[in-house]
């Protein structure tokens, strides 16, 4: 265990209640698979609570945040979804620190509740799951949520970054689904956003690559022409893609998550909407599946693709990541579309090829992607059209004490 130490510095430019309401709701605003919003947080307020998280961290802190996993909210239709939903809670995460930071609440330590045994923070690992892994499971801790991380955060010097430039971001990011402009992406601009920006300055614990020559970039739209339909094809995980699938968006206003058909596909008139809702149900999908309909779909999609001027792609050093590598994969993503947003460029992710491992697999050998396990794929471009931003669940920037 690390020694302790307690550090006091400036006074930060708020009180940690100011502070946290404004950087949840800034994180609140993450991507997430789906936009099912799997991340929760904990803060450490009872003796209990800050004991355990000081032994945690092996450091005396002002304050004390939970990172959780809520499983009611975790999509489980097929095995690749368990990393989805880690490095979602990693970009919630890495938004919330970075917006705490510019705040003036720096973090001390950081502590990652290895479930799964294997290697955490680089410090000794705690096993567990549920309320477990050494977080107290008194009032407060709800029973479905799984704790990830523990950070301890002391008051400091702001971080260079501005809060009012953090939230602008946030609130102008989208994933745009539709054309992007033909123009290429500058090279320059390339290398800007494959820079690391992480705190621990690890190169490689996540290898990037850009697709930009238009061989590799029409090898790519042959592979989503031919697999993609699996995406439609899979009973399971369409069921659960189709429960996040809202009317309109008054619906997704009011559930506060999934997205809508015109997320998906762009604008339509009444009667297509109308037609394209019939059409994705689960049961209607596996009927028309038996005629090729998912193919079709895939080639839409792969029209959209062989149209891009850029793919990204992101994938863990090792094949088997833990959770610390899950997080920090989704630190470094949050940081790519982040610094991609301030430069006007949209991202799409191409989820399919990279959810089910024979594809994954197969992708990585015909695209000659790097060694590890590819965890993001994604269009990157400028959007042709503005899109619809997605709505968030009423708790997704709250917080829950321990």
């Amino acid at each position: 265990m690390t020694p302790r130490s307690t550090d006091h510095a400036a006074a930060p430019v708020s009180t940690f209640a100011q502070a946290l309401e404004a950087a949840a709701g800034t994180a609140a605003l993450s991507p997430s698979s789906h936009n099912c919003q799997p991340w929760g947080l904990a803060r450490a307020t009872t003796a209990a609570a800050r004991r355990a998280a000081a032994d945690l961290t092996g450091r005396d802190a002002d304050e004390y945040l939970v990172l959780a996993l809520d499983r009611k909210r975790e999509l489980t239709a097929l095995a690749a979804h368990a990393v989805e939903m880690e490095v979602s809670c990693g970009i919630y995460w890495r938004i919330l620190l970075r917006t705490l930071a510019a705040q003036g609440w720096t973090a001390a330590a950081v502590r990652v509740l290895d479930g799964d045994g294997g290697s955490g923070s680089g410090d000794e690992t705690v096993s567990g799951s549920g309320s477990g892994s050494g977080v107290p499971a008194g009032a407060g801790w709800p029973a479905a949520w799984t704790p990830l991380c523990v950070v301890a955060l002391r008051p400091g010097a702001p971080s260079a970054e501005r809060l009012e430039d953090l939230r602008e971001t946030a609130l102008a990011r989208r994933t745009h689904r539709g054309p992007y402009r033909p123009a290429p992406v500058s090279a320059e601009l390339l290398r800007d956003l494959a820079e690391n920006g992480s705190p621990e300055g690890e190169k490689d614990a996540v290898r990037l690559r850009h697709l930009t020559d238009r061989r590799d970039l029409r090898a790519f739209a042959v592979f989503v022409a031919r697999h993609a339909g699996l995406d439609f094809g899979h009973r399971a995980a369409w069921r659960e893609t189709h429960s996040f699938l809202r009317r309109d968006l008054a619906d997704a206003a009011a559930r506060g998550d999934g997205f809508t058909l015109e997320q998906l596909f762009g604008p339509m008139s009444r009667p297509r909407r109308a037609a394209m809702r019939r059409a994705l149900a689960p049961a209607t999908m596996h009927l028309l599946g038996k005629v090729g309909y998912h193919r079709v779909l895939a080639a839409g999609l792969a029209d959209i693709v062989r149209r891009t001027p850029a793919v990204v792609t992101m994938g863990f050093a090792e094949r088997t990541p833990a959770r610390a590598d899950l997080l920090r994969g989704g630190a470094r993503l949050a940081d790519y579309w982040w610094r991609a947003t301030r430069h006007g460029l949209s991202l799409h992710p191409v989820s399919i090829v990279v959810q089910h491992e024979d594809l994954r697999v197969r992708l990585e050998r015909e695209l000659s992607l790097p060694g590890g396990r590819t965890f993001f794929v994604s269009r990157v471009g400028v959007a042709g059209r503005p899109a619809p931003h997605s709505h968030r669940r009423a708790n997704a920037a709250g917080h829950v004490e321990i």
